[in-house]
């Protein structure tokens, strides 16, 4: 394995300020998406630094440590389509965008970070142009020829120039949790504005730190995250580059995430009262402040014992757990966690992840339908996200007896009797 390139930055990703403070110390994590096939078992797995900063200034969350993004998106697994809950969500989003702004057919939607062309699609559907650019070469390829034209690269300035002109302005262009993946994020915000027509919108998504603090979000942090965006930074970093905001949607995608919606400063479309009304919510909840991210991180230490002290009980009843998600996620809930040791097996039921190995810890992946035919004592849940649908999809194994757990907010062990009529 050629050694990973993993830089630190000594500047916020959103101000440029020097001033940043430590506020959750986490223990180093190997890269969430890199599953192990069995003839790479004997090769090393180096962790990687996922402590959270805070930006003294601003107040922007976020990595100092950062893995070289070839590597992270190189064989890059995850799909957006496969998810159908998400399908959705990108369906009535575009459907929103389409009627308040009055996008008139055959108008230019782009997409940074288009990955399968999932929102794409929903774009075209209603008769729109449009375009994806995404650095995963593969899911790139296989997006074009089902019929959404992608760029597989990051996105620069020069290739911005180059679709302007090829293609015209856009007069949307979408970054659906992208911003949190971009090292850069001034340069990339130049590029879209590059993209956008005078009168066009940029439409983002975030997964939002406010509900990373309330319901304990841990699974969403891992080293394709840089930043665990709030708005008063947003705001501040779009008005540096000469956009505003003027919209804000909270939804509970991805355990709570953010819609924002930008112009040119000055651009034609009235802000609408959300804008105000959650800048001064962050305020009341002092979110862009050093003590309450670190009041976060108290919390997970808290949780991780607990845990600990349950799973103990377990093991010294001999007891057997297994994990059930072979997600991003995991990665993460297994190394801060300390469940390494105590995971024996993982199902999953992806078969592109079956029969593979946990990164780090080597726990072997099964099919799902391992759970009846082995019977566990106890499941972690590590595809926190889809938590209930898993529940609900192997009620089998509850009525066998088998029990699962899940983490946060709080520990809950859930049997047939906890399931009730879900």
């Amino acid at each position: 394995m050629n050694e990973i390139k993993v830089t630190k930055r000594t500047t916020c990703r959103l101000c440029e300020s020097p001033r940043l403070e430590l506020g959750a110390s986490l223990a180093p994590t190997p890269v969430a998406e890199k599953y192990v096939a069995r003839d790479e078992l004997d090769l090393p797995t180096p962790a990687h630094p996922l402590d959270l900063f805070i930006c003294l200034d601003c107040g922007h969350v976020q990595l100092l440590y950062v893995v070289d993004s070839e590597y992270l998106f190189d064989n890059y697994t995850y799909v957006s389509g496969g998810t159908k809950s998400l399908v959705q969500h990108f369906d009535e989003c575009a459907a929103a965008t389409i009627e308040r702004f009055k996008i008139g057919t055959d108008s230019l939607i782009v997409d940074i970070g288009s990955n399968d062309g999932s929102l794409l699609r929903c774009f075209q559907r209603r008769g729109l142009r449009v375009l994806g650019v995404d650095p995963a070469k593969e899911i790139a390829r296989k997006a074009t020829e089902a019929g959404i034209p992608t760029f597989p690269a990051f996105l620069t300035q020069e290739l911005a120039g180059r679709i302007r002109r090829e293609h015209g302005p856009a007069s949307v262009v979408c970054a659906f949790n992208v911003y949190a993946h971009a090292d850069a994020l001034g340069l990339m915000t130049e590029s879209i504005r590059e993209l956008l027509s005078p009168t066009g919108v940029f439409v983002f998504e975030f997964s939002y730190l406010m509900d990373i603090f309330d319901r304990m979000l841990l699974g969403t942090i891992f080293h394709e995250h840089l930043s665990y965006h709030s708005l008063k930074p947003m705001d501040l970093f779009l008005k540096r580059h000469g956009l505003e905001l003027i919209d804000v949607q909270r939804n509970l995608i991805q355990g709570g995430s953010v819609i924002g919606t930008a112009q040119f400063i000055g651009g034609p479309h009235l802000e609408a009262p959300s804008v105000k009304e959650s800048l001064r919510l962050e305020e009341a909840r002092n979110i862009d402040k050093p003590e309450t991210l670190k009041m976060f991180a108290a919390k997970l230490q808290q949780v991780k014992g607990e845990l600990g002290g349950l799973i103990a009980d377990f093991k010294n009843q001999g007891k057997s757990v297994w994990g059930y998600g072979a997600a991003r996620s995991g990665t993460t809930l297994i190394a801060q966690m300390n469940l390494g040791g105590i995971i024996s097996h993982i199902v999953d039921d992806s078969p592109d992840k079956q029969d593979m190995f946990s990164p780090g810890d080597h726990i072997p992946i099964l099919p799902a339908q391992a759970l009846t035919e082995k019977m566990p004592d106890y499941v972690f849940i590590l595809a926190w996200i889809h938590a209930p649908s898993i529940i609900r999809n192997n009620r089998e194994y509850l009525a066998k007896g088998g029990r699962f757990i899940l983490c946060f907010p709080e520990i809950q062990i859930v049997g047939e009797e906890e399931t009730g009529d879900q």
